[in-house]
């Protein structure tokens, strides 16, 4: 009779565990929008007015960007970086003051450990699912970046479930989750590969108003030469970037002179800047060469 009972106490009693946790976490993580639709998950990050998400949750939404949150409050919010090859995004929601998420140490995640996931798959709000750690590797890396590494389990995710937080049975955020394979493997970002890409960004309050991915060496016909460089994903209505005439497709090459063949090189760049500043940005546009004039702003001090 124990031994039979035994079995089922421990289920019960880790239900009412992984029900704790569901309820502790979901002020933690809200719902992005775009254009009027539901396009991911999000985890509040930091100080409660930045939200981590994927950058395919909010690449090609343009400035409509909103995040409602657990408690049916809607913000608008606005991309101040993103690194598409980490597949993260950082939103800015002014004001809004919600519940940092609990983060956890990815490093210390072993093959075989529990992990949960909440996040709106289909547009379902607040949805728990639950899985094991399989496996964990390394994303490729071109020679100017450093290497980054990813999670994979056999939590069960949907769209809508992206930028969501993987959880440790602790309720702490390990991962960011990104990809969906078959519907029984599912990748996530790693939470110190993420903190570690927002650390390194800019601690000056300069402000450009684009996102960026580096490419590689492309022959660019028009203007008969190899190209590499970083090609602008995004431009911020308004912003610096967009007042100077860059667009999205542009393939940015040299800064100030300084060749541009990575994010990091712009990013060491603004961060020896200041708002106010005049920066020369060398670019090609449909394959013709153009220079223009960007002056820097000092909005959010986190932005590209």
């Amino acid at each position: 009779m124990t031994a039979t009972l035994e079995p089922m106490i421990s289920a019960g009693l880790l239900g009412l565990a992984t029900a704790e946790i569901a309820a502790r976490v979901r002020p933690g993580v809200v719902q992005v929008r775009g254009r009027g639709r539901g396009g991911g998950s999000g985890i509040v990050w930091g100080d409660g007015e930045r939200v981590m998400t994927n950058f395919h949750v909010v690449a090609g939404v343009g400035p409509r960007i909103e995040v409602l949150t657990a408690d049916d409050r809607l913000y608008p919010a606005q991309l101040i970086a993103g690194n598409p090859r980490l597949d993260l995004a950082l939103l800015d929601v002014e004001g809004a003051n919600l519940p940092p998420a609990p983060l956890g140490d990815s490093t210390r995640l072993r093959v075989g450990e529990l992990v949960f996931a909440v996040g709106n798959p289909w547009g379902q709000r607040g949805v728990v699912t639950a899985g094991i750690v399989s496996a964990v590797g390394d994303l490729p890396a071109s020679p100017d970046e450093p290497a980054a590494s990813y999670v994979r389990s056999d939590v069960r995710l949907a769209p809508g479930n992206s930028g969501g937080p993987l959880l440790n049975a602790r309720g702490e955020v390990v991962g960011v989750n990104a990809m969906i394979f078959g519907g029984d493997l599912s990748v996530a970002i790693p939470s110190h590969v993420a903190t570690a890409w927002v650390r390194q960004l800019p601690r000056r309050p300069v402000f450009l108003g684009l996102a960026v991915a580096p490419v590689a060496p492309a022959r660019v016909a028009a203007a008969s030469l190899e190209a590499t460089g970083l090609l602008v994903a995004q431009v911020t209505p308004g912003g610096p970037a967009a007042r100077a005439g860059l667009r999205r497709g542009d393939l940015l090459l040299a800064l100030d002179g300084a060749p541009l063949r990575a994010t990091t090189t712009l990013l060491e760049a603004l961060d020896r800047s200041h708002p106010g500043d005049r920066l020369r940005l060398d670019l090609l546009r449909a394959g013709a060469p153009l220079t223009l004039e960007v002056t820097l702003g000092g909005r959010v001090e986190r932005a590209l």
